[in-house]
């Protein structure tokens, strides 16, 4: 595997007096609250270490509280670790300078926020166009850039508006166009379709899966919502009171979650709607014979359980890039729907 677009190493950050000191006791082992009770000072993150490889989206997920926004700071330096490492493109850049910094935040990386954060006094245009803007480009240039990206958003002809013209869907989309205008590797998305109504989120969501299948940009995106994270993440990583409690690629966690905090988080997900081909087939390249036909590996069970009308007798040949990668039986897809022997340990501990 390459070497990852973003590494976070060995990160800290406590709130407090002295943090330094109770530094000192994170590092020992103490958590959230008995660093809180015992010396005052709040542990915002503890020992995470996450890799964030090149064109993927990674997913923080958490509830309130549990670190996540305070992760997503760290990485272009808005908040100030108490100890560790952000690792971007191979540069430490805790080592940056004000300058280094500067040139971070406007060529680098980019940031989509949950309140849309767009300036009322300038129009749609103008604000898909701040970055350029900012870095004293000609109009003709960046006109024509955010244009494009206002276009390829789907807000055609609604650059002379004003931001209280639009819905709050829309004004999401042009804080989207902004990114995508700065021409940066790496966005930001801190809670980003949180504000939005349900249907409208669906279709922020497939906007992004969409750009992201064109782009190949790095995104990190942070939500408190596990579908969300399920139907987004390459890689999923689940905080709790500031610590790293599982992380992986989505369908294994799901299928093997290894705490009762996610078991609580998975419990009531419809799994048939999440868990993919690939993750409950049998991994073979030789055809028995016999078999109902063929689905995709990224087909959903409940696409699978369609096509097999609920017959539970039925196998199916996976494809892979229209070759067989394995074999899915309807037993297996039927036991999938039932949680893990580890997920039920896990509800009876958290019972």
């Amino acid at each position: 595997m390459a070497d990852p677009k973003i590494s976070i190493r060995n990160l800290y950050k406590i709130f407090g007096d002295d943090p330094q000191a109770a530094l000192t006791h994170a590092k020992a082992g103490m958590h959230k609250d008995e660093l809180l009770e015992a010396h005052r000072h709040v542990l915002g993150l503890r020992d995470i270490n996450v890799d964030m490889q090149a064109g993927e989206i990674t997913v923080v997920m958490g509830l309130s509280g549990s670190g996540k926004s305070t992760l997503i700071r760290h990485l272009n330096r808005l908040i100030e670790p108490t100890d560790g490492e952000v690792v971007i493109a191979g540069e430490n850049i805790m080592d940056y300078s004000d300058a280094q910094l500067r040139a971070l935040r406007r060529k680098q990386m980019s940031m989509v926020f949950q309140k849309f954060a767009l300036l009322p006094h300038r129009t749609v245009l103008e604000n898909a166009a701040t970055p350029m803007i900012v870095d004293g480009e000609k109009r003709s240039a960046w006109e024509a850039e955010a244009t494009k990206w206002l276009d390829r958003v789907g807000l055609q002809g609604q650059g002379p508006q004003y931001p209280h013209q639009l819905s709050g869907g829309m004004q999401q989309r042009v804080g989207i166009a902004r990114a995508l205008t700065s021409n940066s590797d790496i966005m930001l998305m801190d809670e980003a379709f949180s504000a939005l109504d349900p249907l409208i989120r669906t279709d922020m969501q497939d906007l992004l899966l969409e750009l992201q299948r064109e782009l190949q940009k790095t995104v990190v995106f942070i939500t408190h919502d596990l579908d969300e994270a399920l139907k987004l993440a390459d890689h999923l990583v689940i905080l709790k009171d500031g610590e790293v409690v599982q992380q992986g690629e989505p369908q294994h966690i799901l299928m093997h979650p290894n705490d009762p905090y996610i078991v609580d988080f998975i419990s009531d997900i419809n799994r048939a709607r999440v868990l993919r081909a690939r993750t409950v087939m049998r991994e073979t390249t030789e055809d028995p014979g016999g078999l109902a036909g063929a689905v995709d590996e990224n087909a959903t069970l409940e696409d699978v359980i369609a096509k097999a009308d609920g017959d539970t007798n039925l196998s199916f040949r996976v494809l892979r890039d229209d070759t067989m990668a394995g074999i899915l039986s309807m037993t297996d897809v039927v036991k999938a729907l039932v949680p893990t022997d580890a997920a039920e340990d896990g509800m009876r501990k958290a019972s």
